[in-house]
């Protein structure tokens, strides 16, 4: 199979088999679509659709946090650990 990439993939590619991390460019791509395939096949259980249902529900009412605040204080909590 031959493939036509933008110009900025390629490079990543070539990065990433230059600093060693893949082998091949065949090898990441196949490590890609490993990746692809196993996100795909991942189904929420019941319990974090519940999570899901409930956070939504929070942020209709105004309850939840905007994502700025949310990362202050994360990065804040983990910085002191």
């Amino acid at each position: 199979m031959n493939l036509s990439l933008h110009p900025d993939i390629q490079r990543f590619i070539d990065e990433q088999v230059r600093t060693g991390r893949y082998p091949s460019p065949e090898a990441l791509v196949e490590a890609a679509i490993a990746d692809m395939r196993d996100a795909n096949e991942t189904e929420l259980d019941d319990a974090a659709i519940a999570a899901i249902n409930r956070a939504e529900e929070e942020a209709d009412r105004g309850e939840g946090v905007d994502l700025e605040t949310f990362r202050a204080d994360f990065t804040k909590r983990f910085k002191s650990a």
